[in-house]
């Protein structure tokens, strides 16, 4: 297989890029293809000791930055490392691309330049969301593709979801909630009352509506909300998160009882920080595009380079795109019809 991995994206390019292509190429045979500036890439493998003939380097000497408006910008930059790697996939000439560039322009490029799945009116971006009662993580989607969506969106979100954890997580019959004010069927706005209708009688596993409290508990593999509201649920569970273990941590250094108690529930800590550490995932999936996208955490360090192209190469190896546009089918004209 071939990683397409977009060197100039992201703030630590292509430094950090560049170590985490080299640290992923050490456990995995699949070719990479670093694309940027050739001369920079050249100088961050020789610093990394890399001699090996698995990463090649693609030209491309403009880039998108975080600031740049996201059509214009792939509009009018043509030969920036992030629209060359969309086209590159587009052509064949890889498996799956990764990058830690814009995301708004990662998602507008991947919509233009590779198309949407039959039947997918807004693609979306999917991301892991911790489970705080120490099980597996589920998958929340929508994380910020689309501020608002329409009932058949979110049923969208659901299938390309439970597809995902399902091939890539290799989780059998996901678990699908939908997050809503309530748990009772005749809560919420007019969109998501239709939505819960529609998933409800589909194929798929689903448990009803999840509060936002509940989120947090693991009570279900894939999150289903418009991206207006996941973005937030991230946002406000990152600062929380962070909050917490900030005040955790100047609690135990208070005095020298708190310190001993500290050294005792150091491992324990230490693994639920984990829980909350984009480095230990790597990348979120960018779903309903005609093929595999990751889209890496803005400030991505080497470990987290690694770690998306490490968990993301299940995503183009077990033709999830392709199992997505089935399911599609089978579930399109009943969608249809509920919206009539």
């Amino acid at each position: 297989m071939r990683i397409i991995l977009d060197g100039m994206g992201g703030d630590n390019a292509p430094a950090e890029i560049v170590k985490g292509a080299v640290q992923a190429a050490a456990e995995i045979s699949d070719d990479i293809i670093i694309v940027g500036d050739p001369g920079a890439i050249t100088a961050e493998l020789e610093a990394n000791g890399y001699k090996g003939d698995q990463i090649s380097i693609r030209p491309a000497m403009d880039v998108i930055t975080m600031h740049d408006s996201p059509v214009k910008a792939i509009r009018r930059k043509t030969d920036s490392s992030m629209v060359v790697g969309l086209n590159m996939l587009k052509d064949g000439e890889g498996d799956m691309l990764v990058s830690a560039g814009n995301t708004g322009a990662l998602i507008v490029g991947a919509r233009l330049i590779l198309g949407r799945i039959r039947g997918i009116d807004r693609p979306a971006l999917a991301s892991i969301y911790p489970d705080m009662t120490g099980g597996e993580p589920g998958m929340l989607v929508d994380a910020g593709a689309s501020s608002e969506s329409k009932a058949r969106n979110l049923v969208e979100y659901a299938i390309m979801g439970s597809t995902f954890v399902e091939k890539v997580w290799g989780r059998e019959n996901p678990r699908v909630g939908l997050v809503n004010l309530g748990a009772e069927e005749s809560k919420g706005t007019s969109v998501t009352k239709d939505a819960y209708q529609m998933l409800a009688n589909s194929h798929m596993n689903f448990v009803g509506n999840v509060e936002g409290r509940d989120v947090p508990k693991g009570v279900c593999d894939v999150i289903v909300c418009d991206g207006f509201t996941g973005n937030v649920i991230l946002k406000l569970t990152e600062g929380v998160s962070m909050s917490i273990f900030k005040l955790v941590k100047n609690a135990l250094k208070s005095n020298l009882k708190s310190l001993v108690g500290g050294a005792l529930v150091k491992s324990n800590l230490t693994k639920l920080k984990e829980e909350f550490d984009y480095e230990e995932f790597g990348g979120a999936p960018v779903l309903g595009v005609n093929a595999p996208v990751i889209k890496m955490h803005g400030s991505s360090n080497a470990k987290a380079v690694k770690s998306a192209i490490l968990r993301g190469t299940p995503y183009a190896r077990e033709n999830v795109v392709e199992i997505i546009g089935r399911e599609l089918l089978e579930i399109e004209e009943y969608i249809e019809e509920e919206e009539d």
